[in-house]
Parts: structure tokens; sequence; C-alpha cells
């Protein structure tokens, strides 16, 4: 955990060569290395040129000079900010020189943690300012600067508000029953956590949704070799990612790309053929891709319509088909439809759901991503969107279950005391996401996910 006693310092921009870099300083002795290395004693929120000197007064850079007067600044305290030319070698000079002076080198996500601790965002708007720095899409930056902006939050805040009210209403009964207050044979009260219940589902299907944006699903492409996946794969990505031949067992290793499918970031894996082999270095690649299967949220199996009539006989079918882990997310995808003159549509092998493509005559690619959309839960819309991460829907299933299990401690057992018991539990879990319920453990785990400098 951050120490407020300490003044902290770091380059806020990239690493690198640049036509401007920043440096951030946060903390009590902000105003005095500013000084120190400027000259200068700028009023708050007004630029300043300055020549920017080291410890002993030798001359780094011109450039220019801003401070934040607590506590309006990103972390509360007061912030000085160094505009220099973005050469490493002064940023550098002038992290030394501040360091020379008094200041520490921030930790990876130590001014956000400030910014948290010091109540000027709460942890979820702390997450999606990394998210915002990280996102991979135009859906998932927009997605971050909702819930940057609260709208996430203002969702949960008003959860845990409804959870408080009925807490008290509850309790406040349980303590003074000489009032002759009813309030479980009212009605009220299952009436109000039913519709708690509903709000909590539709803000956990939100939340899904705004996970699937932010870290996408993982699709392994798997299948006997020569059966088109290397194919498959250049025909998603647009270019030849891999090397396409007649001869079997091209691919060795795992291939990886990310696509953008309309704002779900999709994690693709071309394997290796999956097939005995005597071959060392094949046999590797087919252990890899096993392990690809068990770890992909969807897995193309990529079979030639060709051999259709012989599917059942196929070992690699029965394994995958078999396997209740691996079933429910397997995608049959029968390729080379052009050398059979079969159309590019939804069928049936043996009850089981497939589609039809041809990756070399790029034939079905539109059906295929709307089924991977479909098969990944991917039904959004921007509008009201928010990024969430998984610790986020684990928090609101948590919240849902305890609301739940209220419903019925209600309904079955008339057990007030159980009934209030289970609302502070769901409370808790909501308050874990945006950190008025949490640990050290698991801030000091999420900021130090963040980049130096933020």
């Amino acid at each position: 955990m951050s120490s407020s006693d300490e003044t902290i310092c770091a380059v806020a921009t990239p690493a690198g060569k640049g036509g401007v870099s920043i440096i951030r300083i946060s903390g009590p002795l902000s105003t005095e290395l500013c000084s120190r290395v400027s000259g200068k004693n700028p009023r708050p929120r007004e630029a300043v040129f300055a020549h920017l000197k080291d410890e002993n007064g030798s001359l780094i850079d011109h450039g220019m000079v801003l401070f934040f007067k607590a506590p309006h600044s990103f972390t509360g305290e007061d912030v000085c900010e160094l505009h220099t030319h973005g050469s490493p070698v002064i940023t550098d000079l002038l992290l030394n020189s501040l360091v020379a002076c008094g200041a520490r080198l921030a930790r990876p996500g130590e001014f956000s943690e400030r910014a948290f601790l010091n109540d000027k965002i709460d942890l979820a708007q702390a997450e999606a300012i990394a998210d915002l720095i990280n996102s991979s899409s135009i859906t998932a930056a927009r997605f971050a600067v909702r819930s940057l902006q609260g709208e996430f939050s203002r969702l949960i805040y008003a959860l845990v508000d409804s959870l408080t009210s009925l807490r008290i209403y509850i309790e406040a009964a349980l303590d003074f029953p000489e009032e002759e207050v009813d309030f479980l044979a009212e009605g009220a009260i299952g009436s109000k956590l039913e519709l708690l219940r509903q709000r909590l589902d539709d803000i956990l299907k939100q939340a899904r949704q705004g996970s699937l944006v932010r870290e996408g699903i993982k699709v392994a492409i798997v299948g006997e070799p020569n059966a088109g996946k290397s194919t498959l794969l250049n025909a998603l990505c647009g270019e030849d990612i891999a090397i396409v031949t007649d001869i079997a067992g091209t691919t060795r290793d795992i291939l990886r790309q990310t696509l953008d499918l309309n704002g779900l970031p999709i994690h693709i894996l071309d394997t290796a053929g999956l097939r005995a082999s005597n071959d060392p270095v094949e046999q590797e690649g087919i252990k890899r891709a096993w392990g690809a299967i068990a770890d992909a949220d969807v897995v193309l199996l990529l079979m030639d319509s060709r051999q259709l009539s012989t599917l059942d006989k196929s070992q690699l079918w029965n394994q995958l088909i078999n396997n209740e882990q691996i079933r429910p997310r397997v995608l049959l995808v029968l390729n080379k439809i052009d050398l059979t003159q079969q159309a590019a549509e939804h069928c049936e092998v043996g009850g089981f759901p497939a589609i039809g493509i041809s990756a070399k005559k790029q034939i079905g690619l539109e059906l295929l991503r709307t089924k991977l959309k479909e098969r990944a839960g991917f039904a959004i819309s921007e509008e009201g969107g928010f990024l969430a991460r998984r610790r986020h829907v684990v928090a609101l299933s948590d919240a849902r279950d305890h609301v739940v299990a209220a419903i019925s401690q209600l309904t079955i057992a008339s057990a007030g005391e159980l009934v209030a018991e289970e609302l502070k539990q769901a409370q808790d879990a909501l308050g874990g996401i945006t950190g008025k319920v949490t640990s050290d453990d698991l801030l000091g785990k999420i900021f130090s996910s963040f980049c130096i400098g933020k």
C-alpha cells in the first residue's frame, strides 16, 4: 500500500523517444521539488515555461511546468508535471534529480492507487483506467470510458443502497418486536427481494458482456492433418499467417492471432494436426494442441466435408464428442464444400450442429463469425455498455446467490435473522467491486498490473 508521507515520481508517457515526455510528481514535497528543478512556483493549473536543472543546478532541458493543488488533482495530493523533450536520457536525468532531492520512483499503478485511497475514484474506476490504456478495440475503449466515468459503479452503488434499506428495515423489525410489525407476512420484503434479484440478473448480464469485450474468447482450430486449419486461420486474419502446403503435418507449433470481431476480441490458436506420429517434434505439437483444446472457450473442429460419411469412424471426432468437458465447447465446421457443391449453411451431423464453409474460397466465413459470437454469448449494443472483469462477474454472481438464498430463507424458513445475514453477505460481495470491502492483497494484485506512471 502507498504511504501518503512519501513523494513519488515517474514518467507518465510511453517509454522511448517522442516529441514530449511528461514526468509526474505526487506527494507533500511536490511543490518543493518542482521549485528545485525548475526554479518556478507556478499557480495551480497554469502552464509555465522553465529551465529544468539537476540537483547541482546544471541545465538538463527547457520545458513546461504544471501544478495541481490538492485535493483538485488526479491523486488528491499536490501534483506537479514536468513536460520535457521526449528523450529517455533527459527523463532519466530529471528522475535522478528528483530522487536526489527526496522523492522516490513510483511503483506500477501507484498514482491510481493513491487516487483510490484518497477517494478520488473507486476501485472499478481505477481498473477502468488500466483497461482503457490496454483496450484492443473501439468498443473496449468506449466501454472502459463509461466505466471510468462511473457508469458501472453507479449501478453497484444503487444495488448496495437497496440492500442497505432492506437490511435496516429487517433488522429494525427484529430489534423491536414489540411494535408488532410482521414484516415476514407483509409480502413487501419478498417483492423487494425479487426485484433486487431481477436487477442483479440484468447487471450480471451486462457485466458478462463487458467481460467478453475486455478479455475476448479463445478459439482453438483443431482437426486432422490437411483439414485446412492453417488456410482457415489465414482467411479469418486476412493475411498469410500460417504456411499452407499439401504436405501433412506442416504446422508443428501453436500459431496465435487476435482478431476484432465487431468489438469481440477473438484469440485464435491454430494447432498441429491431430494424428498418430513417430516424429518427436510433431508429437510435441500434438501435445500442445490438446493443451489448447483444454484451455479454449470454443473448439473449432475442422473436418473435410468429403469425409462426412466416415465421420463416426474418426478417432478425433469420437475423442472430442465423447468427452463431457469438451463436447459443449465444440463447433463442427465442414470445410472444402466447394469440392462437394454443398451450401454454406447450418446443418446437423448425427444430431450435432455444424456449418459448412470453404476456407480456400472464403465461402461461409461470415456465417462462421456469427456462429462464434453466438457460441460466446456475445450479443451486445454499444449503447450503455461498460467494461467488466472476471472478478466483477464473480462478485455479482455471489451477490445474486446470496439474494436468492435470502428469498429462500424468507419464503421457506421465515427466518428473518438469516435473511438479514444473506443480505449482508450480498452487500459485502458488491463492496468488493468498488473497493468498499476489499483486502490489501487484492489491491496490491490489481495495482501491480498497471503501467508505471499510472
